[in-house]
C-alpha cells in the first residue's frame, strides 16, 4: 500500500477547508436546535432526503455538516456523520447495521470502551461476537465464510500497539462482501483505509483531530455505494436494501441516520464541531511532529531505561511488529508508546514522580499524557480479557505531545530511576 503521507498537501488542504475566503474567515457556529422550512412542500422534501437543508439538530446542523465535509475529504470518503463522541460513532455504525442474532468479528486488541460495548452491551441485545489476534487469518476467513455482517478493528492496537495487515484484511472483507469498520483514531493522515478499500472509518475526534482536549466528539466516514454490485446488496443485508436502492451512492448516511442516530441521538453539538475544526487546521503539522518525537523518545528510553522498566513501540527492533511498521507505517503509527514497570506499585511510583507529563484518560493531546491501564480503563475486566488486550499489571500507556522530545524522555528517565 502507499504508506507515505503528503503532509504538505494536508497542511494546505485543511486550513483552506476549515476557513472561508469570503465573509467570516473562521467557521461559524449554528447553535439552533430547530430549523424553519419555507413551506409544507419543502418540509416534505427535507424529511424524504430529497432537499438538502437542515431537518432538526439531532440529525445534523450546518456546523456539523461543515466538519463532516472536511473529514470526508481528508479521509478520501464520500460522506461523514459527526457524533457526540468516538464511542458514539462506533455505536451508531454497529446499531445501524447489526440485528439480534448477527455476529461481529473483532480483530486485534481493543480500547476498553470498544471492548465493553461489544462484549457486554451488544451481547445484551443479542449481537454475538468473536475475537482474534490480527494475524489469525484462519479464524478471520472462517468467520467471513459463515456470512457474518461486520468486522471491526483498530488501525493500531490501543494500548497493545499491535499492527494489523490492514490491506490483507480489507481484501478478505471485500472478497466475502462483508462490511469492514476501522477505528482510525490513532492514525489520521498516516493511514487512509477508505482509499485502500474499507467501508467505514471511525474516529474519536476528541483525540488527534482536536488535539486540545476542549471538544468531545466523534465522526464516522463512509465510502460511496457502488451503482452496480455493491456488497450492501448481498442478501445478508436485505433489511437495508430499500434504503440502498432509493439513496444510491450516499446510502450509508441515511442508513446510519434513520436506523441509529435519529432514534438513539448520539449527535454532535455545534460548538464541539467548531472546536474540532479549529484543531483540524494544525492536524498535519502536529501529526508529523508527534510521530517523529515518538520514535526519538522510544529509542532514548530503550537505550537508557533502568532494569525492570521496558518500553514498547513498533519502531524498536525488539517489537514483533517492527517489520510491519517499516513496511506499512513509514511515517509513524500514532502518538502512543507504553512502559511496563512489572507491578502496579512500581508503575504508580513512576507516574507520581513525573514532572511535566499529565495523568489523564486521553490520547492525541498537544501535551504528553500517561495512565496506568489496569487500575483505570481496564479495572472492570478480568485477567483473561486484560491478557488478550495486552494489559499487564505494570503497563503505563503514554501519548506523546508537542513538547521537546528530549525533555519528555528525560522526565520519564528521572521518574524511572526512582523505582
Amino acid at each position: 500500500m502507499n504508506n507515505t503521507t503528503n503532509f504538505e498537501y494536508f497542511n494546505t488542504l485543511l486550513v483552506h477547508e476549515v476557513g472561508n475566503k469570503v465573509g467570516p474567515v473562521a467557521p461559524t457556529i449554528t447553535p439552533s436546535a430547530a430549523f424553519g422550512y419555507t413551506d409544507a412542500q419543502e418540509a416534505e422534501g427535507i424529511f424524504a432526503s430529497q432537499v438538502n437543508k437542515p431537518l432538526y439538530a439531532r440529525v445534523g446542523n450546518p456546523t456539523n455538516a461543515k466538519l463532516e465535509g472536511i473529514v470526508a475529504k481528508m479521509e478520501g470518503g464520500f460522506g461523514a456523520i459527526a457524533t457526540s463522541s468516538g464511542m458514539g460513532a462506533i455505536s451508531m455504525v454497529v446499531t445501524a447495521f447489526m440485528n439480534t442474532g448477527d455476529e461481529l468479528l473483532c480483530i486485534g486488541g481493543f480500547f476498553g470502551g470498544t471492548y465493553a460495548l461489544v462484549n457486554d452491551t451488544l451481547k445484551r441485545f443479542g449481537v454475538s461476537n468473536s475475537f482474534c489476534t490480527v494475524d489469525d487469518f484462519e479464524h478471520i476467513e472462517s468467520a467471513l465464510k459463515r456470512g457474518i455482517k461486520m468486522v471491526l478493528m483498530e488501525s493500531v492496537g490501543n494500548p497493545s500497539l499491535t499492527l494489523p495487515d490492514v490491506q490483507r484484511i480489507i481484501d478478505l472483507c471485500n472478497k466475502y462482501e462483508t462490511l469492514l469498520v476501522i477505528d482510525n483514531t490513532p492514525t489520521p493522515l498516516l493511514l487512509r483505509p477508505l482509499i485502500m478499500g474499507a467501508d467505514i472509518v471511525v474516529h474519536s475526534s476528541t483525540k488527534n483531530m482536536s488535539g486540545h482536549s476542549a471538544a468531545l466528539g466523534g465522526v464516522a466516514v463512509f465510502r460511496a455505494v457502488k451503482e452496480q454490485g455493491d456488497k450492501l446488496l448481498n442478501p445478508k443485508y436485505a433489511d437495508i436494501h430499500k434504503i440502498v436502492k432509493k439513496m444510491g451512492k450516499k446510502a450509508f448516511i441515511p442508513i446510519c441516520k434513520k436506523r441509529a442516530i435519529r432514534d438513539l441521538g448520539m449527535t454532535a453539538n455545534a460548538f464541539g464541531s467548531f472546536m474540532t475544526m479549529i484543531g483540524l487546521e494544525t492536524l498535519s503539522l502536529r501529526v508529523e511532529r508527534v510521530n517523529k518525537s515518538v520514535e526519538r523518545i522510544a529509542f532514548i528510553l530503550d537505550e537508557k531505561l533502568p532494569d525492570g522498566v521496558s518500553v514498547n513501540h513498533p519502531c524498536l527492533a525488539s517489537s514483533p511488529d517492527n517489520a510491519r511498521y517499516k513496511a506499512d507505517f513509514s511515517d509513524g503509527c500514532g502518538p502512543l508508546l507504553t512502559l511496563d514497570c512489572g507491578t502496579k506499585e512500581r508503575a504508580f511510583t513512576l507516574l507520581n514522580k513525573l514532572n511535566i507529563v499529565i495523568q489523564t484518560a486521553n490520547i492525541g493531546d498537544n501535551r504528553t499524557l500517561a495512565l496506568h491501564m489496569q487500575s483505570t480503563i481496564y479495572s472492570d475486566f478480568d485477567d483473561e480479557a486484560r491478557k488478550f488486550l495486552g494489559v499487564s499489571e505494570g503497563l503505563i500507556r503514554i501519548s506523546i505531545g508537542l513538547e521537546d522530545p528530549e525533555t519528555i524522555a528525560e522526565d520519564f528517565l528521572q521518574a524511572a530511576n526512582t523505582i
